[in-house]
Parts: structure tokens; C-alpha cells; sequence
């Protein structure tokens, strides 16, 4: 008896020496991360670097991770969608996320257009800005004639520092806006854009725009940081990179991994691991975006990365068209752009043109695919 407890206390001794060294070698192993995340997805609050600690693989669409949108607002640059939490607009097949453009009068019928109302409930509706609620259909200035998707994280994963990587395919179709963004949680330091927005991804679908000799649609993307102390003083021009793809080989012909890497010190945006910008923080985004000096720096009390020391989201999204310029009236199109950006009535001029514009849309090809999503700690 005596042999055998003191053979169970000597066992006993050795696993606790064992697992204590386990765990000494796994701290070792364990550098700890800057990240942090909050959400109902996140994985706690103190990470090792390169840990994975959020993914989506799209084997189904999984709305505990993903808020489907629910506004006519436009995404405040005016645009012609109305984001809808429909199966048809946003779904999963074969790993694969589709966000999928169709037609409002596909549901509602033609008329409803110029002389509906579209009243979206108060407990449903997502943004009221920019009459995101509710919207009087006229001849002049139609509803929305494009229903698609915008799916986001601001419930479930908003992270500070980490890498982001997207494997996506972009649409062709004319005037069709793929995005991959992030916003903040909260507006820590004031609205749009003094606590900052990133874009990952920003592309058109039109297979031959042409700006100035360049194919500003399938064959370009952009990456830039938003920021500044209010809308009309904007550092993005200092904080954009665009990516040339070869001549008559766009993005919209393969899938891609673009990847943000956003550390305490600078961001890297990539594409196929390639890097394509780098934004080092220096003394400061105030600093950085070269604003007046009669202007107060909103950032103060922040660190050097501020507003970009902050939690922010993940967006998914395909826009159609709108008049903030990102589809210039200068551009040349084999159909010509059916509206102008100063027009009172662009939607409506957007939807006459439709004989044209929908022959590029593919039923397939037209799709904003993504293959997966993931975030890793720094």
C-alpha cells in the first residue's frame, strides 16, 4: 500500500514538472500580440502573434458573423442600391460568398418605381441617413432600381492591429462598385472621417472605362486610408494607392488575396503578397494629411496612429453607380455613362439607360465572390 502511494505521489509529481514545462515552452513560443478584438466572434482579448482569431470560409453564410444591411441610403455617395437581407442578393455556394445584384422591379414591378414607396420599418432599418428609411418614388428621382448586399461585423469581430486577408474574385458588369472596407466601432473621435475609414478594396466592374489612356475599371483597384477633421479636409490623396493589373487581364478574371496589414507603427496594403503601399505613421495622421493650422487637431490625446488606434469591422458590399465621382463623367465607356454627376435625377437616368449597361451583367459574372476572410494577430 505504502509502495503504491508513494509510486501514485511520485507520477503525480512528475506530470505537474511535465506540464509546468509545457507551459514554460509554450509561453516561450508565445509572443504576445498588440491585437485586440471584441465581438461576440472574438476569441478573447489577449493573443499570440500570428494567431488566426477570426475566419469565414463561406461553406454557409453564417449571420451570427455577418449583419446584412438593410437602408436605401446609398452608402452616402447617392448610389442606386437598396441593401436588402435577401437570400437572393447574398448567399453561399460551393465556399464560395455572392453578393448578387437584381432588380427592384424584379420584386415590386415596374410602376412602383416612379410612383411607389419604399418604407423600410424603423426596427429594420440599418442607416436612416440620406432618407435611408424611406424613399417616395417619381418620375424625376425613381427608387433605388438595384437591390444587393452589404455584410459587415460590427456585432460579432472588430479588431486593432492585425492582418486582414481576402481571397475575392470582382464583378464585371458596367457601373457595379465591389468593395472591402473597414469603419469603427464607434465614432471615437468624431463622424466620418475624423475616426477614420480603411478600404482594402475598391474596383469597378465595367470591363473597358477608360481615364486618360488607363482602364480605371476591372484592370484597376484602389487601397486608401480615409481621415481627417472633417469632410471637406480628407487625407486620402496622401493615403491611396492604385494597382494596375496587365493590359486585357483584369481582376475580374481570377480570384485575388489582397491583404491589409495594420500595425501600431504603419499599414501595408497587398495583393498576391505583393505590396502595393505602405502608410508609415510618422509624427501623426494630422501631420501626415497636412492640414491648415487654424484647424484643431481632433486627434490629440490619441497615439501617433490615431484615428487608426481604434477597433474597427469588416464590410463586404457591391454599390451600383452614384454621384460622388468615383465613376467620373470625363470616363470613356463603349456605352456611355448614362448620368452625370451633377444631375437631380441620376438614378433615374442610370435606369432608362438599362438596354445597354445590363448587356455587360452576367448572371454569373456579375457576382462580388469571396472564397474566405480571416484576421491573424500581429
Amino acid at each position: 500500500m505504502i509502495k503504491n502511494l508513494l509510486f501514485f505521489t511520485f507520477l503525480l509529481s512528475f506530470n505537474v514538472i511535465e506540464s509546468a514545462n509545457q507551459f514554460h515552452g509554450y509561453a516561450k513560443r508565445c509572443k504576445k500580440s498588440p491585437t485586440t478584438a471584441f465581438g461576440t466572434k472574438s476569441k478573447g482579448d489577449a493573443f499570440c502573434s500570428n494567431q488566426l482569431i477570426f475566419e469565414d470560409n463561406f461553406d454557409n453564410l453564417d449571420l451570427g458573423k455577418w449583419k446584412q444591411e438593410i437602408t436605401l441610403g446609398g452608402g452616402g455617395n447617392w448610389e442606386f442600391q437598396w441593401y436588402v437581407n435577401n437570400k437572393t442578393n447574398a448567399f453561399a455556394k460551393n465556399g464560395l460568398l455572392h453578393i448578387h445584384p437584381t432588380f427592384t422591379s424584379d420584386v415590386f414591378g415596374e410602376d412602383f418605381l416612379s410612383s411607389g414607396v419604399a418604407e423600410i420599418p424603423p426596427d429594420q432599418c440599418t442607416n436612416p441617413a440620406f432618407n435611408g428609411c424611406k424613399r417616395e418614388g417619381t418620375p424625376a428621382n425613381i427608387i433605388n432600381p438595384i437591390r444587393s448586399a452589404r455584410l459587415e461585423t460590427s456585432e460579432s469581430f472588430n479588431f486593432k492591429y492585425g492582418k486582414l486577408e481576402v481571397r475575392a474574385k470582382i464583378p464585371t458588369g458596367d457601373w457595379l462598385w465591389p468593395a472591402i472596407w473597414l469603419l469603427p466601432k464607434r465614432n471615437f473621435y468624431g463622424t466620418w472621417p475624423t475616426s477614420g475609414e480603411i478600404d482594402l478594396l475598391e474596383s469597378r466592374g465595367n470591363r473597358n472605362l477608360i481615364l486618360n489612356g488607363v482602364n480605371i475599371g476591372v484592370e484597376q483597384f484602389g487601397s486608401t486610408l480615409h481621415y481627417g477633421p472633417d469632410p471637406a479636409h480628407n487625407g486620402w490623396e496622401n493615403a491611396h494607392f492604385v494597382r494596375q493589373s496587365q493590359k486585357g487581364r483584369g481582376f475580374n478574371e481570377d480570384f485575388h488575396k489582397y491583404t491589409l496589414l495594420w500595425s501600431p507603427e504603419y499599414f501595408i496594403f497587398s495583393i498576391d503578397d505583393q505590396e502595393i503601399g505602405r502608410i508609415d505613421a510618422g509624427k501623426g495622421f494630422f501631420q501626415r494629411g497636412g492640414f491648415p493650422n487654424n484647424i484643431d487637431n481632433p486627434w490629440i490625446g490619441g497615439s501617433k496612429m490615431a484615428p487608426f488606434d481604434q477597433e474597427f469591422y469588416i464590410i463586404l458590399n457591391l454599390a451600383v453607380g452614384g454621384t460622388n465621382g468615383f465613376f467620373p463623367d470625363s470616363a470613356q465607356n463603349p456605352s456611355p455613362k448614362p448620368w452625370s454627376n451633377t444631375s437631380p435625377q441620376a438614378q433615374t437616368d442610370f435606369w432608362h439607360d438599362r438596354s445597354n449597361w445590363y448587356k455587360t451583367w452576367d448572371e454569373k459574372e456579375s457576382d462580388f465572390q469571396i472564397d474566405y476572410v480571416r484576421v491573424y494577430a500581429l
